[in-house]
Parts: C-alpha cells; sequence; structure tokens
C-alpha cells in the first residue's frame, strides 16, 4: 500500500478524525449512509471572501517544509468540546462494510509544557475479516489549545502488522529541543494536528465563514488543508438521521493538490457540529466512515 494514500488518509479520517482507512481492498457489499446533497448556489460560494493570512513561521526538514502561507477564520464565541463525549464510528471500504472501527473521545482539559490545552483522543481498530490479514491497533493522543485548537502536543502509538511505533512530539516554531521524553517538531504558526483539526472544523460557523484553511502536522509532515463548505445535506447512518452542512477537504503537499484523494465530510447543524459522515474517494476504492453511536 502507497505510504502517500496512507499519510493522506492519516489526516483527514483522524478528522472524524486520528488514523484513516488503512486498508487496500477489492470486494463488493452494500452501502448503509444514505445521503441527499443540495448544493450552496453559485452565487453563495462565488462570494465567500478569502480570510486574512497568517504570518509563515520557520521552516526545517522535520516537519515544515512546505506547507506555504496559512489562514484561518476565528474560532465560533463559545464553541467548547463536551469533555467526555464519545463518539464511535464504523469505516467501510469498496463497498465492504465495517472494515474499521474508530473511537473519539473528548477527554477533557490538561495543562502541558505550562499551557492549557485540551486532551483528545482516538483509537482506530481494523475488523474481521481485514484484521486477519492487516492487523491495526492505534491511537493518538492530540493536546490542543482551547482558542484555535493549535497543536501543543501529539503523541502517536502505533500497532501495525505486528509492528509497534510510540512518538511523543511537543510543537515548537523555533529551533528548540523537546522536554525529556519528546522529540521537537517545527511547524508554522497555528498548526493543528488532526485531532485538533477535527475539533476546529467543529468550531467554525459554516453559515458564516463558509471556507477555512490552515496546516495540519499529521506526525511525519505538514500539509495544508482547505475545508469549504459545499452544500446542505440530509443524512441518515447508523447513529440516526441528521440535517448536516457538506464540507469538502483539499489537502495541499508543497503547495500543489494532492489530486488522488477526494475528501467530504458531513458536520451535524447541531449546537456541537458534531461529525456524522466522512466519504472518501481514493485511486484503489471508495471508503466512508460513518457514526454508530455518540454519548
Amino acid at each position: 500500500m502507497s505510504r502517500r494514500i496512507v499519510a493522506v488518509l492519516a489526516v483527514i479520517f483522524a478528522l472524524v478524525c486520528g488514523a484513516a482507512a488503512f486498508v487496500w481492498l477489492h470486494a463488493g457489499g452494500q452501502n448503509k449512509a444514505v445521503v441527499h446533497f443540495t448544493p450552496d448556489p453559485p452565487a453563495a460560494r462565488a462570494s465567500v471572501a478569502s480570510e486574512p493570512a497568517a504570518t509563515g513561521g520557520p521552516k526545517n526538514e522535520a516537519a515544515a517544509s512546505d506547507a506555504g502561507a496559512t489562514s484561518a477564520a476565528p474560532t465560533a464565541p463559545g464553541f467548547m468540546p463536551a469533555a467526555g463525549e464519545v463518539l464511535e464510528f464504523s469505516g467501510s471500504v469498496a463497498k465492504v462494510n465495517n472494515v474499521a472501527s474508530l473511537r473519539l473521545v473528548v477527554t477533557g482539559r490538561k495543562e502541558i509544557g505550562g499551557a492549557d490545552a485540551w486532551h483528545l483522543q482516538a483509537f482506530a481498530h481494523t475488523q474481521n475479516p481485514l484484521r486477519m490479514v492487516f492487523e491495526l491497533d492505534d491511537q493518538f493522543d492530540s493536546y490542543s489549545a482551547p482558542k484555535d485548537f493549535a497543536s501543543v502536543q501529539y503523541e502517536m502509538r502505533l500497532s501495525e502488522r505486528g509492528q509497534k511505533v510510540q512518538s511523543v512530539q511537543r510543537m515548537t516554531t523555533g529551533r528548540l529541543a523537546g522536554p525529556a521524553g519528546t522529540t521537537a517538531a517545527v511547524v508554522l504558526p497555528g498548526t493543528r494536528d488532526p485531532l485538533g483539526m477535527m475539533q476546529y472544523l467543529r468550531s467554525v460557523d459554516w453559515a458564516k465563514t463558509p471556507v477555512v484553511r490552515g496546516p495540519v502536522y499529521d506526525g511525519r509532515k505538514l500539509y495544508e488543508v482547505r475545508a469549504e463548505k459545499i452544500g446542505s445535506a440530509e443524512v441518515e447512518v447508523p447513529a440516526g438521521k441528521f440535517s448536516t452542512s457538506t464540507v469538502e477537504i483539499k489537502v495541499f503537499d508543497n503547495g500543489a493538490e494532492m489530486k488522488d484523494a477526494h475528501f467530504t465530510v458531513y458536520l451535524a447543524k447541531d449546537s456541537g457540529r458534531t461529525p456524522v459522515l466522512l466519504e472518501a474517494v481514493l485511486p484503489f476504492a471508495a471508503a466512508r466512515v460513518e457514526l454508530t453511536k455518540r454519548q
């Protein structure tokens, strides 16, 4: 499987998410999600104003080599993740249902590096029969700033096909060494990790700010992510029926859009803008991540 595809999916699946559909299947099956999409009028999309660009930070070979200028809308006043929130998802690929599970948890607030941060977690596992040929048990921990969900520290504990990797990275915009037990990841100001980016997307008032963009560091490389509201949809997933904002996500690597993958996330029009469905069109298959339970 292409490591490049894995890297992109690791960003997007964690937006609803931590790790994407790390699978390569070619088989038949039945879709579960039902989507009735209504595009925004062209005039509404054409009138979208760009947000002011943020000042670019230092770049180095460790992380921030090529993300370019970034911009971001202000976080909606009063938006806070719900401490204790648990969202459970089922991943399907090539119309094969439930090949992977994803669990997103808002653990609460914690001080880290002298700063207040949200502790966000994601757990990803492959399910049978895929698990027999591709065993994956990954955990991701994000410590993200309350105001804009910029990443303070990002941790990955990966177990894939018997190979284990543990990484604890402290974000810095300078060339400072990380504290004991961590490594320093030099990133642009305002960089988010995938879990922080998900919470940031939930903080956006899509009726007022239809486009946001910014750098996202997936633990290995820095990308630029651009998210644009393209319409609305009535979505039915195992967790229920939802009226949603439909947000198209594009990923840029070294300033160039990655054309080999296309992503759409559906955020419920509720107070928490709950992510209920992710659709990904990839070179080898189409993937879906559906909300199955929330508490």
